[in-house]
């Protein structure tokens, strides 16, 4: 490819939002597929197309490739897969999305589970022998997964997980065009995207034929409006996610009639440590910490899942909680980089009793003492919780509130990841998936089952490319 001879336009401009042209668009050349987002998603589908010898090009905002995914802890749930079974665990795509299912209560796209989960180990055999050294996290299982299925790179950062998508697909000979923003997408009258007008830096806008898209730039959670509307428990909460998660694709989509679906789903953590604006693992309260509000009580079951608990944190005196554990958990905790990052932030707290806690807490000790004591090891408590050990002191506390890191909800797609319109067809040559994609979290925060953003992303992806190269008469 060369961007040489691309047509140089005005720029579409900041002052304009995505937007749809009628007509074939003055591309300059045209890509077998182009790749809107150089996330998980957009790579792993670059990758595998690539190594096929289709010709594609991702189009991506930022300098280097980032995103949801470098924010994130980089694990992708995965069951059925050679490292599972290196490390001795049976597992199966069936029993992971009983697991999907059950977190959503029943509101999860079938279709898109059934599919994500069936690719999702073929997708990670894959990269594996790749060259991604993908390992099962040992040690305590997320909320909802009834097996360790949770893959990671020796790295465990976000960061490593898309360098490392990056690397893969650009040696395979994917084109990545970065501090690039796709501004408009054209479309004929038989509703098959064209073309696509991407402003660059210097100001003009290179536009780009393509004979598929694929749509892998991530949901709304960055665009104000759209959480208002779509998520209004959000709206003022902090948002953990990357700004370049604007509602481009669904806003695309409106234009051209797509349907949209599970817009009330999204990812929330409850675990945002302030000031300091950094992500504490859910590791804190799976090996036994607690949340305990300004009054020095706990309100909730914390192993529900860390997504909901951004609403169960955000519902508290001042939106605060404090994550307290003991040294124990401290010591797993210290395993991961972010959290490395966190404590040498200033964001861990010790306290030598419940005294010097409610010192730090700023709460009655006596109330916090009576929370503590009611932590007993084999039983349900009064929340619904029931714990495997006690708490021991010296504690360690991080101060935290709920925040907002992406969106489930999107635009309506197929089990191929082709997007449908308000009849329910499939546009020609129009796919999404990852954030841009309904999810398999149904319609609500507490449908999120850990790790469901990744694994729409890289299954998402994986599939994407191949429903790209049947479109293109080329099939993998």
């Amino acid at each position: 490819m060369s961007m040489s001879g691309v047509m140089q336009e005005p720029a579409a401009g900041g002052g304009h939002g995505p937007r749809i042209r009628r007509g074939t668009g003055s591309a300059g050349e045209n890509m077998p597929v182009v790749i809107i987002g150089a996330g998980a998603c957009g790579l792993t589908a670059a990758w595998r197309l690539a190594r096929a010898g289709i010709e594609c090009v991702l189009i991506e905002r930022d300098t280097v490739p980032s995103g949801s995914t470098a924010l994130s802890s980089g694990f992708i749930p995965a069951a059925g897969t050679r490292a599972q079974q290196a490390a001795g665990l049976t597992d199966s795509p069936t029993e992971f999305a009983a697991d999907i299912h059950a977190k959503a209560h029943g509101q999860a796209a079938s279709h898109l589970v059934t599919a994500y989960t069936e690719a999702i180990p073929q997708a990670i055999d894959a990269l594996q022998e790749a060259g991604l050294a993908f390992e099962v996290l040992d040690g305590f299982l997320y909320p909802g997964h009834h097996k360790r299925r949770m893959h990671s790179l020796p790295e465990r950062t976000g960061a490593a997980l898309v360098g490392a998508l990056t690397n893969t697909a650009t040696e395979a000979g994917a084109y990545l065009l970065t501090d690039t923003v796709a501004r408009e997408l054209w479309c004929d009258d038989d509703g098959r995207i064209t073309a696509v007008g991407c402003e660059r830096p210097d100001g003009g806008t290179e536009v780009i034929g393509c004979d598929v898209l694929l749509l892998a730039c991530n949901g709304f959670g960055g665009n104000d409006a759209m959480r208002r509307e779509y998520l209004p428990a959000m709206a003022d909460a902090v948002y953990g996610g990357h700004v370049g998660n604007d509602g481009s694709a669904v806003q695309w989509g409106l234009q051209l009639g797509a349907q949209l679906a599970d817009m009330g789903g999204y990812q929330g953590h409850g675990s945002w440590a302030i000031p300091q604006g950094a992500l504490i693992s859910w590791a804190v309260i799976m090996d036994g910490g607690v949340q305990i509000n300004r009054a020095g009580q706990r309100f909730h079951d914390e192993t529900q899942g860390y997504s909901e608990a951004a609403v169960h944190v955000l519902a508290q005196p001042d939106g605060v909680a404090w994550n307290v554990f003991d040294a124990q958990t401290l010591a797993l905790l210290r395993e991961f980089p972010d959290f490395q990052d966190a404590e040498a932030g200033g964001a861990l707290r010790c306290a030598e009793d419940a005294q010097a806690l409610a010192d730090i807490i700023g709460c009655n000790k006596e109330t916090l003492a009576a929370s503590l004591a009611s932590i007993s090891p084999g039983k349900d408590d009064t929340l619904g919780r029931r714990f495997t050990r006690n708490l021991v002191a010296p504690y360690y506390a991080i101060k935290v509130t709920g925040a907002l890191f992406h969106t489930q909800g999107g635009l309506d797609i197929d089990a191929q990841c082709r997007v449908r319109d308000t009849n329910g067809r499939a546009f020609p040559n129009l796919l999404a998936a990852g954030g841009a994609a309904r999810g398999v979290s149904g319609n609500e925060v507490s449908g999120y089952l850990s790790g469901n953003g990744l694994l729409s992303a890289v299954a998402g992806g994986y599939i994407a490319a191949a429903t790209a190269a049947e479109l293109l008469g080329r099939p993998l």
